[in-house]
């Protein structure tokens, strides 16, 4: 029997391949372990336990960016948080820390090397988050999701995608999906998303070009985010939601996405051939516009900048796109080049290999 101890948290971007990778763990040998490590405020919190996985939890413990009291506390804090991963590593008989990133991450691959546990790191950005840094100098093994993300002494295996999401690379009902958000069957359909708070400009833009969609045919299904002000609407080519919680329903809907270039989200898209206009997030360390690299290389996808997307853009560069069914064909296969499927396999496979090491 093998003792896991998978770690991360905070966002989707942390939480979703963990538990994907935790799933198919538990799955392929029942009689494993398999626990997860994070926070009381993550969104781990709700997600962890109801996917049936056990959750242990440390405080949260963001890096000081600045100084300050937070600056002056934060070792010791850390080093508490340290202490508490390497009792719950030595009770649990932990054989593996499988880390994700995210706040949770650091102090678990500082415990991990103290109790000489190995390490294993999945990088979802492209631009590595400072967590996995660290770990990434003593790690026995690091997987990454797009071939040009720059970290060292990592192997390239794509971003572990839930089972709903492959199986649209087989078999997609797109009728039925449409049927489903009261779309009409047998119109181009376009799918607009900022992500699970939703993206104002995104979402603006969208509105405000309502009627140039309309006339160049091309029915909508916008998912304006929990944050958003924009009310659900239900109409013959335009769905208004604030959430989808069946994504791959949203996915096999649509024939092209208006997007965040989040890193699962661009994985998702390009493994499934959903050729997309990604609007990199202009807020923060600027990872999301290096998630691109991949498929903008490979011709699957277009870029805009967050201010550069307006109805003038929409008009004169998105619909002659959406208008040229060959360009979506041909951009469709060229997002599969840049896509992976079996991320899952590939990553529990570097896993595997640590394990067989010791």
């Amino acid at each position: 029997m093998t003792n896991y101890l998978l770690t991360g948290g905070g966002t989707a971007g942390h939480v979703n391949p963990l538990l994907t990778v935790a799933e198919a763990l538990q799955k392929r040998v029942p009689q494993d372990r398999v626990l997860a490590l994070g926070t009381l405020e993550g969104l781990e919190s709700r997600l962890v336990p109801e996917a049936g996985i056990e959750l242990l939890t440390i405080e949260k413990l963001p890096f000081p960016r600045r100084l300050g009291i937070w600056a002056i506390v934060f070792p010791f804090k850390f080093s508490a948080a340290v202490a508490k991963v390497r009792k719950l590593i030595r009770a649990n008989s932990i054989d593996v820390v499988v880390g994700f990133g995210g706040y949770v991450s650091a102090p678990a691959y500082v415990a991990a090397k103290l109790e000489k546990v190995p390490i294993v790191i999945h990088e979802a950005n492209a631009l590595p988050g400072i967590a996995n840094k660290v770990g990434n100098r003593f790690a026995s093994a690091a997987g990454k999701t797009f071939r040009s993300a720059n970290m060292a002494h990592t192997e390239f295996v794509g971003m572990p995608l839930r089972k709903s999401i492959v199986a649209l690379a087989t078999k997609k009902d797109v009728v039925g999906a449409r049927k489903y958000f009261g779309l009409k069957p047998d119109q181009l359909t376009l799918l607009a998303t900022g992500g699970s708070l939703g993206a104002r400009s995104i979402n603006q833009t969208i509105e405000s070009s309502r009627a140039l969609f309309a006339a160049a045919g091309i029915q909508i299904l916008h998912i304006v985010g929990g944050a958003s002000e924009f009310e659900d609407v239900s109409e013959p080519e335009f769905r208004r939601v604030r959430y989808v919680d069946q994504m791959e329903l949203a996915i096999a809907a649509s024939d092209f996405a208006v997007s965040r270039a989040g890193a699962a989200t661009v994985s998702e898209f390009s493994a499934v051939g959903l050729p997309s206009l990604y609007i990199p997030y202009p807020v923060g360390n600027g990872e999301q516009k290096f998630n691109l690299q991949d498929v903008l290389a490979a011709g699957g996808a277009v870029t805009v900048s967050d201010s550069e997307f307006t109805p003038d853009y929409v008009r004169s560069t998105l619909i002659p796109i959406l208008s040229d069914s060959k360009k979506l064909t041909e951009m469709s296969e060229s997002a599969k080049q840049a896509g992976v499927l079996d991320g899952t396999e590939r990553f529990i496979g570097l896993i595997d290999e640590v394990l067989s090491r010791r």
